[in-house]
């Protein structure tokens, strides 16, 4: 890997069983992203796009192949390996959310921060992580509902608190599964504000999956997907 790259792919195939055999959903995927860079994976249901992010977030293996995260080959790595390069390196936002339904705001925030001080990638006492998080969510807007728990909040304010979430580690990646998804169109345009605010702010590289064409015109590389491979 370059200096300047953050997320590489090399001849990366993943195949699952079916009854009728192998199904092939990936088929021999190059792919190199840039530090920084805005990049939209959109393409039909089926293209393989959330199969890539997860496969690229090391959240499950690749059947042949390589990958490497911020200098990290993913695939040399176990399961608690490719955990502790998450927890340092790699913010998540997803559809549906995600938020445990029994921690407040804050609370839900302060997650990654405690994983990333087990794993060695965060210091400072439980005092230090709460106002970590307390200021990820005023970046967000969202200091007044800091004590709401998210049955107490609306759909954006949930995505909101996903957001800060994922960018309070300050990875080097943040990944995005159809992250206005389940948002009207108001309120998925002020998401997808927020999210390229704050990556020009902190320089993450952000790695989108969404049918939203609003969302990937604003990336910096759209990249089309179909039957599994790169188009």
């Amino acid at each position: 890997m370059s200096e300047t790259t953050v997320l590489k792919a090399e001849k990366v195939t993943r195949q699952v069983s079916s009854p009728e055999g192998p199904l092939t959903i990936l088929q021999q995927v190059d792919l190199s992203i840039g530090a920084g860079e805005s990049v939209a994976l959109v393409g039909p249901s089926g293209a393989g796009k959330s199969t890539l992010l997860a496969l690229l977030a090391g959240l499950d293996e690749p059947s042949a192949g390589r990958i490497w995260l911020n200098g990290a080959e993913f695939t040399a790595l176990d399961e608690d390996g490719r955990a502790a390069v998450r927890a340092r390196h790699v913010g998540f936002v997803f559809q549906s959310f995600h938020l445990l339904p029994s921690l407040t705001a804050l609370e839900n925030v302060m997650l990654p921060l405690e994983l990333a001080a087990r794993q060695g990638g965060a210091t400072g006492g439980a005092a230090t992580l709460r106002t970590q998080a307390a200021e990820a969510l005023e970046k967000v807007g969202l200091t007044a509902r800091r004590r709401h728990y998210p049955r107490q909040l609306s759909g954006g304010e949930q995505q909101r608190v996903a957001i800060a979430r994922a960018f309070v580690t300050r990875p080097a990646v943040l990944f995005a599964d159809e992250p206005t998804g389940n948002l009207d169109s108001a309120t998925g345009e002020k998401i997808i504000q927020l999210l390229f605010d704050l990556n020009a702010a902190s320089g993450t590289t952000l790695v989108l999956v969404t049918h939203d064409e609003a969302l990937a015109r604003r990336c910096t590389r759209v990249i089309h997907m179909d039957g599994g491979r790169l188009v």
